[in-house]
């Protein structure tokens, strides 16, 4: 019976909807030219839709295919000399390992995919009955033309817009505002001047010597000077003489891909040497990220002794076995397979290096979870969902952030190749914990590398770390702690977070502040130790 009431009612919708139709011809006419419009957006979409997942999938796809081009390479070899069972072994414990992270990315990708459709599926209801009621509110034509514009827009805008961010991304050394200072075979040094008008350098102030990252590359430390968010100015429009160390092109530098820890070291020492001679003050030594590392190494060595005095890390990778995300996912890697042989290019000169695009595509498989092609491509259509004005056909502008624009224009074009005996300290860290007594795994000048140097010399040491760092995360930053006293300061957000949104000096976080419990950010520690060292 409520079958029978519920059809009847639903035939006397359609009977008054068809009605109002036929009596209004200009209104039918006016849907026939909707639904005309509203097929070639629907065919569009489809069309936009296949071209945009492409291209997240061909984005996975090619590292990946370059990593099984390494693999078969080096198999071929070792398959002839390893017994036939250690290779089945290995085998078949690493595809346990695929089929587990295959397992939690499929979870992922359902859960990205009904997070997107769900909402619009209901969405889409109520633009069918704002349509058929002639209500107020997004009819199903309008629906399907924003669904439609969506898709245009993370599939060519958006990435357009990532690449016309470049200009204001970075350091651009060829414009005002940076002055060459020394050059070895591997590096440049240059100084940072401050881009705010008013501030001038303190020349017989305190120096800070700024270490990149090898991975990340150095611009994400000059992120976005325009917008006042870049870390090197951070400390420059402070009046501090700020420099930074460059490394040269890899590709084009013969020294630089066979370069070593022991150079890296001595190239330090040369441009410390130059920078206290210029300003009579010992320096600060400042890493970031894997230029933590590599700064805790060279003090380590020795061969900083009588020049720096100050050591500031932000989110470095000191023990990186400590690491719950990447050096988890090494480890439980088959012991075969966790080798840099699998991640080696041979140039045409004939210099190995390690693999960049390889490295970045490593961690996209650590974190496979958030950054799988389609559930990348679905969290791209969740965050431009509402954020397109105007048709993408006429100039349209996408409400993207320019932070946004310039993390991902970091994250697609900032992929470096390494030199392999830089990449294998890195490997070390990440593979052989740091002993008792404070020794790390690595050594330089054939000398031990131990954390009692720095309490012998004095060297006062600031250890800054990302709450919500998934890629060095706290217990990997802060494993110092065990072995020598340092002062610690923690950041909300992420890896790149102290680089990005607080080096923009009217945060709550800006680096000149001090925080709760009077943590202080790098900044201010820099300008804290000046005048206490002064005094």
């Amino acid at each position: 019976m409520l079958k029978g009431m519920y059809m009847k009612d639903l035939f006397d919708l359609n009977s008054d909807f068809y009605s109002f139709m036929f009596e209004n011809p200009g209104k039918l006419m006016e849907w026939q030219l909707k639904m005309l419009e509203a097929t070639g957006h629907l065919i569009n979409a489809e069309q936009t839709y296949w071209a945009g997942l492409s291209k997240y999938i061909n984005d996975f796809m090619i590292p990946y295919m370059t990593a099984v081009k390494y693999i078969t390479h080096v198999e071929q070899d070792r398959i002839s000399h390893a017994p036939f069972a250690d290779s089945m072994k290995a085998y078949t414990e690493l595809l346990e390992l695929n089929l587990g992270l295959a397992g939690k990315e499929i979870a992922c990708r359902i859960t990205a995919i009904n997070n997107y459709h769900l909402p619009e599926l209901n969405r889409c209801f109520l633009a069918c009955l704002n349509t058929v009621f002639n209500s107020k509110g997004e009819d199903i034509f309008e629906f399907i033309a924003r669904h439609a514009e969506t898709l245009e827009s993370v599939t060519y805008q958006y990435h357009q817009s990532i690449r016309d961010i470049e200009p204001e991304y970075g350091f651009h050394f060829e414009r005002a505002g940076y002055e060459k200072t020394a050059e070895t075979d591997r590096f440049e040094l240059y100084q940072v001047l401050p881009n705010e008008k008013k501030v001038k350098v303190r020349e017989n102030g305190k120096p800070v010597l700024i270490i990149p990252p090898y991975v990340l590359g150095s611009n994400v430390l000059a992120f976005l000077p325009g917008e006042g968010k870049s870390y090197v100015h951070s400390f420059a429009n402070q009046g501090i003489p700020t420099y930074i160390r460059i490394l040269k092109d890899i590709k084009t530098t013969l020294a630089v891909q066979v370069m070593t820890g022991e150079e890296d070291a001595l190239d330090t020492r040369y441009f410390c040497e130059r920078v206290k001679a210029k300003h009579g003050k010992l320096l600060t030594l400042n890493g970031y990220c894997q230029g933590g590392f590599s700064a805790v190494c060279d003090l380590l060595s020795g061969e900083l002794d009588g020049l720096v005095d100050v050591l500031i890390t932000c989110v470095s990778p000191i023990d990186g076995t400590r690491s719950k995300g990447l050096g988890k996912f090494l480890r439980n890697l088959p012991q075969r397979f966790n080798d840099l042989a699998y991640g080696t290019k041979t140039l045409r000169n004939g210099n190995q290096v390690a693999d960049g695009d390889l490295m970045s595509w490593v961690y996209k498989m650590k974190s496979l979870n958030d950054e799988a092609p389609i559930i990348a491509f679905y969290r791209d259509l969740m965050m431009l969902k509402n954020a397109s004005d105007g048709d993408s056909r006429e100039g349209k502008k996408l409400n993207v952030s320019k932070t946004a624009l310039a993390i991902n224009y970091w994250l697609t074009y900032e992929r470096n190749d390494l030199p392999m005996a830089i990449t294998d300290m890195s490997f070390k860290s990440y593979n052989i914990p740091i002993t008792s007594d404070g020794t790390l795994p690595v050594k330089l000048f054939d000398r031990k590398l131990n954390f009692k140097r720095l309490k012998e010399k004095g060297i006062r040491w600031l250890v800054c770390y990302g709450e919500k760092d998934d890629l060095v995360e706290k217990e990997t930053a802060l494993a110092p702690l065990d072995y020598v006293d340092a002062e610690v300061t923690m950041f909300p957000k992420g890896h790149v977070a102290i680089a990005t949104s607080w080096s923009l000096p009217t945060t709550k976080y800006g680096l000149h502040k001090r925080f709760e419990n009077n943590q202080r950010g790098p900044v201010r520690y820099h300008l804290d130790m000046e005048e206490e060292y002064k005094g």
